[in-house]
């Protein structure tokens, strides 16, 4: 099978020390972090962000992540159109409700939305969840910035 490697058509993020930014945070909330906060859940928040951030860098790894955290591929697939799905939880729902608003940046509709992630979630948890969908939206304009493009190596 080829393999993807990618490379940057705009700048180098290195030049400012962005990636060592980005790494650090990424220890505490990034895809092989231990956390409060379920791993496959984490996981489909890394990828939704990925998805609405349409960073290609970022869906390609994230979505092999979820499938090495071992969510079904088909709910992996369907992650765009959750809310037209029975395949995610309630919890999973109030979730990615809060992701796609943090992401977004929906100030008037955020506050409800938090205050329904206590009815799932502890405030850890809570505060996992913010730091990772604040940390993909981080990651998925830095690749957007540099230019990160995928090439198929054959």
């Amino acid at each position: 099978m080829s393999e993807i490697t990618f490379k940057n058509t705009r700048f180098d993020p290195d030049l400012v020390e962005f990636h060592g930014i980005a790494q650090q945070m990424a220890k505490s909330v990034g895809y092989t972090a231990d956390m409060a906060v379920e791993k496959q859940l984490a996981q489909l928040l890394r990828l939704r962000v990925a998805q609405m951030n349409a960073c290609s860098y970022c869906l390609i790894l994230h979505t092999k992540a979820a499938h090495d955290q071992g969510i079904h591929p088909a709910k992996v697939a369907h992650l765009a159109s959750w809310q037209e799905s029975t395949m995610f939880d309630a919890a999973e729902q109030t979730a990615l409700s809060y992701c796609e608003a943090l992401t977004a940046y929906d100030l008037a509709g955020f506050a409800p939305l938090h205050e329904a992630m206590t009815e799932h979630f502890s405030e850890t948890e809570i505060a996992e969840v913010a730091a990772i969908v604040i940390n993909m939206n981080l990651w998925t304009r830095l690749k957007l910035a540099q230019g990160a493009t995928p090439v198929l190596e054959s």
